[in-house]
């Protein structure tokens, strides 16, 4: 099992580009079901999760080809079978996604549970109980779920009692293709789920209120393939952000979008960052100051992200001043702080805040990384703590930043990968 051994103390200094997006590019892909002919997929990030997913198709039966560009096409007219198996959904969360488009498009899908990071509860009801609305029946039977639609699915108005971005797009790509009007009240409004909206649209779905927790969808009969390229990633955006901040650095960030992040943009400025901000790109500068403390609660879009709360936590355990971080999706995002603490952070645990008393410096240690963005809050706090630092279990972080190890060296990171 591979580890990132860190040397700390270099603040991060240059450009870089940013990937296309994880969370914006596996409910693409799932999308590419709906198709009656070729999809082509540009900006897909090389990493496992999106690998997982293909693999997932490829062993429905639907031809997948890479071109030379990188691009992906993805013929679904070859699909045989219309099942995710255990062996590939248990790794990813995500393959949840295929059970909307499967539905709508072939009338039958068994789904296996999904696995995924381990930061809480994140139950599919959800999802069926939408899908029932809409005449789906289903199943649940040996750690599968079995849906079948023998008469299509029907539009229906449908009021999610918690907001839910897997559930938002996995009911949006089933009602593309249900016969009628649906309504999907108190949707995501992420921008990943606004790219798979644009998306759906140039397959030629009728969708208004694209951006809204008010998603009204005009079934068509049939959607046909497109060229279409996955937005950039915010989150990784946003943790070279934060990484730069904590070391006192200056970076700037290529191929993404200022637009999609304004909330963590906020926060860094309030850190003491300068940014500027172009078209497809952003520049932070700390000018070699040490971060001030910033308290942050997450909320979904388009409030703070609880996808960038491990990397703000690392951050303040080395700002000047107190801070408190509260976390308001997952229970368990907060694991990470026991971590910060073997470093020499100071870090107390009440329920869901983290009380955070800023230190000058962390101590490097061997650390554990729990999740994906745990794992980015370790690589930042091993930059900033003196000494070494050795994170484990980093299958976690390669599930969601593209070349993380070339990057940061790129930015002037003393670290490097190394079999475990």
């Amino acid at each position: 099992m591979d580890k990132l051994i860190i040397q700390g103390g270099s603040r991060l200094n240059g450009e870089i580009k940013i990937s296309g997006s994880k969370n914006s590019g596996l409910p693409i892909l799932a999308a590419t079901l709906l198709a009656d002919g070729p999809m082509h997929i540009c900006n897909l990030p090389h990493l496992n999760d999106i690998t997982t997913m293909l693999a997932l198709l490829r062993c429905m039966g639907v031809d997948v080809t890479i071109d030379e560009k990188m691009c992906v096409e993805i013929d679904p007219t070859t699909i045989r079978d219309f099942e995710a198996p255990y062996e590939l959904v248990k790794t990813m969360r995500a393959s949840i996604l295929v059970l909307g488009p499967l539905l709508a498009r072939f009338g039958k899908a068994d789904v296996s549970f999904p696995g995924g990071c381990a930061i809480g509860s994140r139950p599919v009801d959800i999802h069926l109980r939408g899908l029932e609305a809409m005449g789906a029946e289903i199943e649940v039977d040996g750690g599968y779920i079995r849906a079948r639609a023998p008469k299509g699915l029907k539009g229906a108005r449908f009021l999610m009692d918690k907001v839910t971005v897997g559930g938002t797009e996995n009911l949006l790509m089933a009602a593309v293709l249900a016969e009628g009007t649906t309504w999907l009240e108190n949707a995501a409004r992420e921008p990943e789920i606004v790219d798979l909206a644009e998306c759906l649209v140039a397959m030629g779905a009728k969708i208004e209120g694209i951006g809204t927790d008010q998603l009204e969808i005009q079934g068509v009969k049939q959607l046909h393939g497109c060229t279409y390229s996955v937005m950039p990633d915010r989150i990784e955006t946003g943790t070279y952000l934060a990484a730069a901040a904590a070391t006192g650095g200056r970076v700037k960030l290529r191929a993404t979008r200022a637009d999609i992040l304004e909330a963590v943009l906020l926060k860094l400025e309030e850190a003491g960052a300068k940014i500027t901000v172009g078209e497809d790109w952003i520049e932070l500068d700390m000018e070699g100051r040490r971060p001030r403390a910033v308290s942050l609660r997450t909320a979904p879009y388009p409030a703070f992200p609880t996808d960038m709360q491990a990397q703000f936590t690392a951050m303040n355990a080395v700002s000047e001043g107190a801070s408190a971080v509260v976390e308001t999706i997952f229970e368990n995002r907060l694991i990470q702080t026991h971590e910060l603490n073997r470093m020499g952070a100071h870090i107390v645990l009440e329920g869901n805040t983290a009380m955070i008393e800023g230190v000058e410096k962390l101590k490097g240690a061997p650390v554990m990384a729990s999740d994906l963005r745990a794992s980015a809050s370790l690589v930042i706090a091993g930059m900033v703590a003196e000494g070494e630092t050795t994170v484990d279990r980093i299958y976690h972080i390669d599930r969601g930043y593209e070349c993380i190890e070339e990057k940061l060296q790129m930015l002037g990171a003393n670290i490097r990968r190394v079999p475990g």
